[in-house]
């Protein structure tokens, strides 16, 4: 089998961008506050980011001969971002905590791929996690400053 480690962390990656994706929707619905009308349509664009790398993923790995998780109970048996339920206590800044705390999770596994996929030999979809590894960082720094903080990659 070809890019066996390679596999494992694109499929950890479905899981994990599918989980991410239902975190930003979900402060994405429960979000009130002063700067609504303008985070709430900036995480429309974010969740479109989020599944167009899901989607770019899956067909990788459907590419490498490998098999996409692609059930609920597959995603939440794999992905290691947390799941909470839904409630109108937070603040937007604490909402978009809890979202860059799933981005620098993503990072460090776009970091892992990066390494893996260059380590196996697989080229393609080494250039593609360095794309998506650096759009998740510029993210992170946006997302960061929006809530008057630095993006804290390099620790």
């Amino acid at each position: 089998m070809k890019y066996p480690e390679t596999k494992k962390v694109l499929n950890q990656l479905v899981a994990d961008l599918t989980q991410m994706h239902m975190v930003v929707h979900q402060h994405h619905w429960y979000m009130r506050g002063e700067r609504f009308l303008k985070l709430h349509p900036y995480l429309d664009h974010v969740m479109d980011e989020l599944a167009d790398q899901l989607d770019q993923v899956s067909e990788r790995l459907v590419t490498l001969d490998g098999s996409p998780v692609s059930t609920l109970g597959e995603i939440v048996k794999m992905t290691k971002i947390p799941d909470e339920k839904g409630n109108w206590d937070e603040t937007i800044n604490e909402r978009y905590a809890k979202i860059i705390d799933g981005y620098h999770y993503l990072d460090k596994l776009y970091e892992k791929g990066i390494e893996v996929s260059a380590k196996e030999g697989d080229d393609s979809t080494n250039d593609m996690l360095i794309a998506f590894h650096t759009a998740v960082e510029k993210r992170i720094w946006m997302m960061s400053a929006e809530i008057g903080k630095a993006p804290e990659i390099d620790q």
